[in-house]
């Protein structure tokens, strides 16, 4: 029994020396962190943001949830113009703070960093976040309304893009279905000719050929007629000669009629 009072005893002492130990050594991070923002921040002042960068990640390496190495990081990388790597160490920063001016300081600063990236969405959201915690600041109100004006104009642009795109699909569907009744159309007159093609091989249609009565009427109607009143040099020069030999004769008869009975004239014996 009394074996095991003392090991409780030491236990409990190696504990508390543990205990006490853990405590020092945050302490001690906790001041480190604090000297790494404080040399961070003289960086900062002299322009050098990437060095400045690196002694708050020191900062943070010591002591992950303090605030303001998050919020002076988000600065640095900000002033680095990386955007995108400053949003998340404001959003910490929201989280890990206190008081509501700090919340509102990283929520402004996040919603500026959302709208270099073009996300005007996200940055209607932290300007909003950050009038909740300071609703008398009028710059984050003014940054407020310029990124909801540039919202509503993607929004619009993004409508008008997908009615472009469904009218110019709508285009090609119809264009693909004009195309497919043309070729319907050049098929079905490519059948009608196959099949004519066919009837005149199989000897239909040839019955006018094998009837001589029709190529004869054919012929007639292919031949020219001739015109009434008209008539060939060789026609007229036929008909004058046929007429003066007729004339001719004609006379001679007449001459010889006139030489056998014409009357003498008598004397009167009286």
């Amino acid at each position: 029994m009394k074996i095991l009072v003392n090991f409780l005893i030491v236990c409990l002492m190696l504990f508390s020396t543990v205990e006490i130990t853990a405590q020092i050594d945050s302490v001690a991070q906790q001041r480190k962190a604090r000297k790494m923002v404080r040399q961070g921040n003289k960086l900062y002042e002299q322009k050098q943001y990437t060095d400045a960068s690196v002694a708050y990640q020191k900062a943070l390496g010591n002591s992950a949830f303090y605030d303001k190495a998050s919020y002076n990081l988000g600065n640095a990388l900000y002033q680095n113009k990386n955007f995108k790597e400053a949003v998340p160490q404001y959003e910490l920063t929201a989280k890990t703070a206190e008081d509501k001016f700090t919340k509102a300081e990283a929520y402004h600063n996040m919603g500026n960093s959302m709208m270099e990236t073009k996300n005007y969405q996200g940055a209607v959201d932290a300007y909003k976040n950050s009038l909740r915690n300071n609703p008398n600041d009028d710059e984050t109100r003014y940054n407020l309304a310029v990124a909801q004006k540039m919202l509503d104009k993607e929004n619009q642009d993004n409508k008008d893009d997908n009615k472009d795109k469904k009218d110019n699909k709508d285009k090609e569907n119809k264009d693909k279905d004009d195309q497919n009744k043309d070729k319907d159309k050049d098929n079905k007159e490519g059948d009608d000719k196959d099949k004519k093609d066919d009837k005149d091989k199989d000897g239909k249609g040839d019955d006018d050929k094998k009837d001589p009565k029709k190529d004869d009427d054919k012929n007639d109607k292919q031949k020219p007629k001739p015109q009434q009143g008209k008539m060939s040099p060789q026609q007229i020069k036929q008909l004058l000669e046929s007429l003066n030999n007729e004339e001719k004769k004609t006379q001679k008869k007449m001459n010889a009629q006139k030489a056998k009975g014409e009357k003498v004239k008598q004397e009167k014996d009286w």
